[in-house]
């Protein structure tokens, strides 16, 4: 043992860990007090404690640990030796200055006190009733003096008289968590788990769930969407958007600057057109022959988008419209009908003009130049899409000829050598397609054409 614990003081004395449980002891086992070989050391009291300077005066001092029951009155306390048996102590260090006059002496070896009194104080007192075999109730711990008072410098056995009462000692700790009591044990105070949640929690909560609700109903939303994009347009929907094309569709989509034709010439060479003009957007009056602007009347006209084209070598023109119609759908149906069942696309005397702008190869393209020309009446959308060509030095032609007649295999007339057929119905076919992609649709109808 070391000097400060020899010398320690009882208000200094570690606390007590609670005894792990035991069996009970034998019947006829002597306890400590009736052993000769165990050495039992009697408490000596020490003075009240003292209250530091500055401390609150409502603070109350660390009680000591209780005190031992004192023996019997009348019987002869057993001899008790200087220190407890044990291994040999180290060489004694130097001798402690000796504790100040009034002063109780303090313990010499506070391992042997505990070891002869942890018996006592752990056990419940019915049991060291029942271990003694009398029957006898247990002594009270601070019992008051029965005999006459101690001889001095024999040490006082009991409380002084200013010291104040001593609490009672637990007779059992509590359990750590998670320590299941075992069967039989009184149940624990059960404690609450938690605070309630305060406004700023219950706040914080209700913003995340309706953060994360808008977030999905936002997803949610933008995937329909998607869906409903990705889904094809109706029919309906797609000839209604067809009708508006001419005004939110800028014109080079509608008439491109170049078109490359990759194998539309005559043999199946490639052909090429640059757009020279574009004629501002007007009415149909003065587009047509008299007899082809009398079979289109019934479709009505909203607008007329026409432009011109050269080929790479200069010498052919031709001009591309196309006629935005007021009919409806069955309406169109019935003009393409019309067209193909009466064949009005192939007579010569339904032609549609061409747009001779000034300063352009095709200044000098006029009704007398018409070589080949092709007229398509489109059924998914309402417009009428024509194209007509002739020779660029103003050459005049006798006998025009349809575009569908002048591609054919074989085919040895003027319109059909030069490829001014080939020109007509190619640039038709683009301009068809590009309407119908400006209005999204999805399939390319059959028409009838010349």
């Amino acid at each position: 043992m070391s000097t400060d614990a020899e010398f320690a003081d009882a208000r200094h004395i570690p606390p007590i860990p609670p005894q792990p449980p035991r069996w009970p002891d034998p019947a006829g086992t002597p306890g400590p007090e009736g052993d000769p070989q165990t050495a039992v050391l009697r408490r000596i009291p020490a003075e009240p404690p003292v209250p530091a300077p500055g401390a609150p005066a409502g603070a109350h001092p660390v009680p000591p640990r209780p005190t031992v029951p004192p023996p019997a009155a009348g019987a002869q306390p057993p001899p008790r030796p200087d220190r407890a048996p044990g291994p040999p102590a180290p060489a004694a260090p130097a001798a402690p200055t000796p504790p100040p006059a009034g002063r109780p002496a303090a313990f010499r070896d506070t391992a042997a006190f505990h070891l002869a009194n942890s018996q006592k104080l752990w056990s419940d007192p019915r049991e060291r009733g029942a271990d003694s075999g009398t029957g006898a109730p247990p002594a009270p711990r601070n019992p008051a003096p029965a005999g006459p008072p101690p001889a001095p410098g024999s040490g006082p056995t009991g409380p002084t008289a200013g010291r104040p009462p001593q609490p009672p000692w637990p007779a059992t700790a509590a359990p750590h968590r998670g320590v299941v009591p075992a069967p039989g044990a009184p149940a624990m105070p059960r404690h609450p788990s938690g605070r309630r949640p305060g406004p700023r929690q219950l706040g914080a909560v209700a913003c995340l769930v309706l953060g994360i609700g808008l977030i999905g109903g936002a997803a949610a939303g933008s995937w329909l969407t998607d869906e409903a994009d990705a889904a094809p347009p109706t029919a309906a929907a797609t000839f209604a958007k067809g009708r508006d094309v001419w005004h939110n569709t800028p014109a080079d989509r509608l008439f491109p600057r170049t078109v490359n034709g990759l194998g539309v010439g005559p043999g199946g060479a490639d052909r090429t057109w640059t757009r020279i003009a574009v004629a501002p957007d007007s009415g149909c009056s003065g587009a047509y022959d008299p007899k082809l602007a009398a079979a289109l009347t019934r479709a009505g006209c909203t607008r007329l988008l026409r432009a011109t084209y050269a080929d790479a070598t200069r010498t052919s023109v031709i001009t591309v419209g196309a006629q935005i119609t007021k009919t409806d759908q069955p309406g169109m149906r019935a003009l393409n009908t019309r067209f193909s069942t009466k064949s009005l696309g192939t007579r010569t005397d339904l032609l549609p003009l061409p747009y001779a702008a000034k300063g352009t190869p095709a200044e000098d393209f006029g009704r007398a130049q018409r070589a080949s020309w092709t007229v398509r009446i489109l059924t998914d959308i309402p417009v009428v899409v024509y194209a007509v060509s002739g020779f660029a030095d103003g050459r005049t032609v006798a006998e025009p000829q349809p575009a569908e007649e002048a591609v054919r295999p074989g085919a040895t007339t003027a319109p059909a050598e030069s490829g001014l057929g080939h020109d007509a119905k190619g640039l038709a076919d683009r301009v068809g397609t590009d309407f119908r992609k400006a209005a999204g649709s999805p399939t390319q109808t059959t028409e009838a054409s010349s």
